[in-house]
């Protein structure tokens, strides 16, 4: 009974951890992408619409490369190098997706510096996010 238990326990976990893991990384490109705007003088509260507009390209980017990616389902490494290495190489896939379907979906342009600073902001806030939550459920599970 006890290992049942323990074994409850771990799937408990692992189900908290992918659900703070999702809630993070959607918070983080949320975050970056209502910034942006703010920064270009568009209120995302005064045009909602837009603001998801906006968004969902980069989340439905993400949310798709990083499943591929297995970045959900794999045991959250314990290795700050190996999260840094899978998130990197997930972001940059993401954010191509997301400017791909920015543009052809949503039929979306923007200045050529855009990919740069998408690509750039959003791998230094994802790759730190997930570097932090590895690094704090290493030390927790230890």
């Amino acid at each position: 009974m006890e290992s049942a238990t323990r074994l409850s326990t771990r799937v408990g976990s692992a189900d908290r951890r992918t659900f703070t893991l999702v809630a993070g990384d959607l918070l983080v490109l949320t975050a970056l992408v209502l910034v942006g705007q703010l920064e270009h003088g568009m209120n995302p509260l005064e045009q909602p619409i837009g603001a998801l507009e906006a968004l969902a390209p980069f989340v439905v980017g993400w949310i798709v490369v990083a499943a591929l990616a297995g970045l959900y389902t794999r045991p959250i490494s314990t290795s700050l190098w190996e999260t840094t290495r899978l998130t990197t190489v997930a972001w940059l896939a993401a954010a191509n997706v997301g400017l791909v379907l920015r543009q052809s979906v949503f039929g979306s342009t923007a200045a050529w510096p855009f990919p740069l600073v998408i690509s750039a902001f959003g791998l230094v806030l994802l790759v730190g996010w997930r570097v932090g939550f590895a690094y704090v459920s290493s030390s927790t599970d230890t």
